[in-house]
């Protein structure tokens, strides 16, 4: 939606040419409200300087006034929330905005209005809120902290705000594997690019920006006999030409991990005002690069004095892009302060632009100053006011007004100005090269930190290396390529890269400023200044790592990238150090501010964890079944029939029909993984309670795997296929826990064993057919099979075949009953399921649903979820035995603890209700009769509850302590929260068959 009208003063601060703008498709959009207009190719920030927008943002702290500092993303002061609503999203740089049609950004961090802020009053305490003023403060009285300090902290905290709505948007995640990753589209990254290209690398070439250049963009040099930006959209072309090379625009790579490995943030649809249909906001991309060039330029430093934050103070780099690559006038009188030669290439380019330069402000001495000595700026020296050896002791207004300059003699000078352009040279940006513990290095040759220990397979290049020059950067990213050609076996004869107009380079620095005069700010962002840094000094706080914490200097989402060196040459002078003494401090991911809905991807909403639908669920779905979720999966609850008159009557039916005939259940949702190797049966010995190794082929055996606390993990059974083939099975719940502790066990554990481990969980569709007539209906679905005791009893298994396809068969038993496991491929899931059904019907088979496969376990005694809690042992549980004694496995000695065998431990029994009508709830705890209800008097609990519709009444598993020595006895089942306490009597957990004749049948 355009905003209504256009202002009369729209791009009145646009030089009427130049710059890469598309002049032929204005832009509207919107700040706080104003309508204004910009063109295609500018950033929202470079828009609102060609509207003459000074005044952006209020600072974190004292609400100073604050404007656009920088033209990239580093920017610290200009941070405004972008879109309405859902979309709304805080605390982005304007300067890396590029303009869309109808864009709305609102200012932050003032009320009710930007030029009217209330809490600018702040800076009236600003006295009181000094380096480490929280932790002075607010100290007494103690009841006072959360009743009223630690609110109002709350309230003022903090810049934008989210919108508390859900995020409409989607993201995306994306693999890329390259012999060569080129962080940085500028000068050396393309150089490399080219070169790595011809050599035939796979490139990827990822920058933040929307094209290729990086600085050349805004450069007024040539490079190759043509303007540097027309070079840089040549290379563009040639790379997008080579099948490859991939270009990754606008994109950030924010972190480098293990295994060269590069964490990449890919901004999709940042750039439209609403994504197209499908189309993902942010994409996250995962690199996996050979090697790696870092080639990400250098950052600006700023200079130190009074009132350096005002609006209308910019660095000398952002004036320059303003004027050459978006043709707008960041001010109309300018004062350039600099140490270092970059100062005067800014200046000549205002006076290029038509802009008044009224001084040059130079802390070098006239005669170490190469800019003096250059005829390259013989018409500035003749033109231009310049000042030697001197500096800005503060600037005048709340928006640039003027400054006052102290010259070599002592001197002070007024001048009227309402632009001034910082340079105090240049610092490597090498933050992502410490991601892996790396700590950069001091350059004296410099004056900067540069790489120290490089993460493997990366190296620097262009002014990432200190190289400053075009020309220079241009040759290091070419020798960079090439050597990493060379180091993987490309053929590396190339001719020399292009060469770029001479430019001067000379360095400076100007840590500190003595004759300062006010607030001089070190970190823009949360207001630290150059006062924190002595008073923290003072205070003790001597160490690089405590000076951040007390200071906050270097904690915003900046991290300090523009201002911190100049917090720690400050520490390096208060302590009599040298800054290679006092060192610097190591970068962390996200190199740059990363949103947390890139992190998830589509892991939200329904697809936080994706339902996973068994092979039957389209059929289950068409006859009307409930479903659960078990695990990651979507599961039939139980299948109503007209008749039933409730999910009771339901399950009740169900459950009669399997024990008195036969029923099926779809059970593919266990955990399935395959096991081979020669060693695998040692594998399974060490992670499982009981001995697997010497189980026979085509047999079956129950097993129980611990923790290595000695607690219960998971139980299942393994089948043995051959001698180096076992099949194991997990609870649903915890297939994916089982399969990452055997792949630690094998990998990390053991790696001397030679054993695979593969999950097949979804590979395998297996069905339960259970009951007295389960042996009958398999036979007349397999004819020739024998399902008979002899040639398959009880915990047997085998392989098969039906037609053509595999068939797995396992005499297994989970409801007490006669039952077998079928499995097929789960491509052939549904075609088994509907053979099964056609089958039995002779014999009135019903399908049934997780609600009776509770029940029926429940009647037989098996633990399951409920039980297997993470609190309790194998004892616990009645398994005891099954722990082997002569040999080691995973939990074993922690399970000897005395606590874990203590006899009055809670232990698995029965409950049967003293009355048949009551109902036994699960969750309800146990007293001893005539017994207070307090936690004292608690003995246990309930686990699992159900209505047997076998036996006729409610019955239920529980944990009672001293619980296999109190059967027969009567307790207390208290449950306040859903009824009235009844009484049970205690009895085995196995309430049918306990001697097991009918699933031997």
């Amino acid at each position: 939606m355009k905003p209504p009208g256009k202002p009369a003063d729209a791009n009145r601060a646009r030089l009427p040419e130049g710059g890469l703008i598309d002049r032929s498709r204005p832009i509207n959009f919107t700040f706080d409200g104003k309508a204004m207009t910009g063109f295609a190719g500018d950033t929202l920030a470079s828009a609102l300087v060609a509207n003459a927008v000074r005044l952006v943002g209020r600072s974190f702290k004292y609400h100073r006034p604050r404007g656009i500092l920088t033209a990239g993303a580093d920017e610290p002061n200009a941070l405004v929330t972008l879109r309405t609503g859902a979309r709304a999203e805080p605390n982005t740089p304007a300067t890396t905005i590029p303009l869309f049609e109808g864009l709305a950004a609102q200012s932050q961090n003032r009320w009710p209005s930007l030029g009217c802020d209330i809490m600018a009053a702040n800076q009236l305490f600003a006295p009181l809120f000094v380096a480490g003023f929280y932790y002075k403060t607010f100290m007494w009285p103690a009841k006072f902290w959360e009743r009223l300090y630690e609110p109002a902290i709350r309230r003022a905290a903090g810049l934008g705000a989210l919108s508390g709505l859900p995020d409409p948007d989607s993201y995306d995640r994306d693999h890329a594997f390259c012999d060569l990753l080129i962080i940085g589209g500028g000068a050396s990254g393309i150089a490399a690019a080219l070169a790595a290209a011809r050599l035939g690398l796979r490139v990827i070439i990822a920058t933040d920006d929307t094209m290729l250049g990086g600085a050349l963009l805004s450069s007024t040099l040539d490079i190759a006999d043509q303007p540097a930006s027309d070079w840089a959209a040549a290379a563009q072309r040639e790379l997008a030409a080579f099948h490859n090379v991939t270009m990754l625009l606008r994109t950030s790579i924010f972190g480098i991990y293990d295994g060269q490995t590069y964490g990449g943030v890919e901004r999709v649809s940042d750039h439209l005002p609403v994504p197209d249909a499908g189309m993902p906001r942010q994409r996250l991309w995962k690199i996996v690069a050979k090697r790696a060039i870092m080639a990400t330029g250098a950052i600006e430093r700023p200079m130190m004095f009074g009132n350096n934050d005002r609006p209308g103070v910019m660095m000398a780099s952002a004036v320059s892009t303003y004027l050459n690559r978006y043709a707008a006038k960041p001010g109309a009188r300018a004062v350039i302060t600099t140490a270092c030669d970059s100062g005067w290439a800014c200046a000549a380019e205002l006076v290029n632009c038509g802009i008044n330069v009224c001084a040059i402000v130079d802390t070098r001495p006239a005669a170490q100053n190469c800019a003096q000595q250059s005829p390259q700026f013989a018409p500035i020296r003749n033109s231009v006011r310049v000042f030697h050896h001197a500096a800005i002791t503060k600037v005048r207004g709340r928006q640039v007004t003027g400054v006052t300059v102290r010259d070599e003699s002592g001197q002070l000078h007024a001048l009227d100005c309402d632009l001034v352009a910082m340079s105090g040279g240049w610092n490597p940006a090498i933050g992502l090269a410490s991601h892996l513990g790396g700590k950069p290095v001091w350059s004296a040759a410099i004056e900067s930190f540069v790489m120290g220990c490089a993460p493997p397979g990366l190296v620097a290049a262009g002014a990432a290396d200190g190289e400053f020059t075009t020309r220079a950067a241009l040759a290091s990213g070419h020798s960079a390529a090439l050597a990493v050609g060379a180091d993987l076996g490309f053929d590396s004869a190339l001719p020399d890269p292009p060469m770029a107009s001479e430019e001067l380079s000379g360095v400076g620095a100007a840590w500190s400023n003595p004759w300062s005069s006010g607030k001089t700010f070190v970190d823009f962002q949360h207001d630290v200044t150059a006062d924190d840094i002595g008073l923290a000094v003072r205070e003790g706080y001597r160490s690089i790592e405590h000076l951040k914490r007390y200071t906050t200097l270097g904690m915003a989402t900046d991290q300090g990238r523009i201002s911190q060196l100049h917090g720690h040459a400050m520490l390096a002078d208060h302590t009599g150090r040298t800054i290679a003494e006092a060192g610097t401090i190591r970068a962390r991911p996200p190199y740059h501010p990363v949103a947390i809905g890139v992190m998830a991807g589509h892991h939200r909403g329904e697809h936080f964890r994706p339902a996973r639908l068994t092979p039957t669920h389209g059929w289950a779905q068409d006859r009307g079944a409930a479903f659960v979720d078990a695990g990651q999966w979507k599961r039939a609850q139980w299948f109503a029939l007209p008749q039933d008159k409730g999910w009771q009557d339901t399950v009740i039916r169900e459950v009669t029909a399997t024990r008195t005939g036969v029923g099926i259940c779809d059970i593919s949702t266990l955990g399935k993984i395959d096991v081979q190797g020669p060693d695998a049966g040692q594998l399974l010995d060490r992670l499982y309670i009981n001995t697997m190794s010497s189980l026979p082929i085509n047999k079956a055996r129950y097993g129980v795997m611990l923790r290595e606390d000695g607690f219960v993990m998971d139980d299942g059974t393994v089948t043995r296929f051959a001698d180096d083939h076992f099949f194991v099975t997990a609870t649903t719940a915890n297939a994916a826990r089982v399969m990452q502790h055997i792949d630690f066990a094998r990998q990390v554990l053991w790696p001397e064993l030679d054993v695979q481990a593969t999950s097949v969980t979804e590979n395998w569709a297996t069905f339960a057919v259970a009951g007295p007539h389960s042996r009958a209906l398999l036979m007349l679905a397999f004819p020739h099979i024998d399902l008979s005791n002899v040639a398959m009893p009880y915990m047997a298994a085998g392989q098969y075949a039906w037609g053509t396809r595999p068939l797995r068969l396992y005499r297994l038993s989970f409801s007490g009953e006669l039952a077998f496991e079928v499995s097929v491929p789960a491509t052939h899931g549904l075609a088994l399921w509907l053979h099964l059904m056609e089958a039995g019907k002779t014999y009135g088979v019903v399908p049934y649903g997780t609600e009776a496969l509770g029940v029926m376990r429940i009647e037989k005694g098996h633990p399951a979820g409920n039980e297997l809690n993470g609190q309790t042992t194998a004892a616990d549980l009645g398994l005891g035995r099954m722990m082997s004694t002569r040999k080691d496995f995973i939990g074993r000695v922690m399970a000897g603890r005395p606590g874990l065998v203590d006899p009055a431990r809670p232990a698995l029994v029965g409950l049967i209700p003293c009355h048949a009508a009551e109902t036994i709830r699960a969750g309800a705890h146990l007293l001893p009769l005539n017994a207070a209800p307090v936690a004292a008097n608690d003995q246990g609990y309930v686990t699992s509850a159900a209505y047997s519709p076998t036996l006729g009444h409610s019955i239920a598993l529980a944990l009672l302590a001293h619980g296999p020595n109190r059967h027969g006895e009567v307790v207390v089942v208290h449950d306040p929260v859903r009824g009235r306490d009844i009484t049970a009597t205690v009895t085995s957990p196995v309430f049918l068959d306990p001697a097991g004749e009918r699933l031997r049948g």
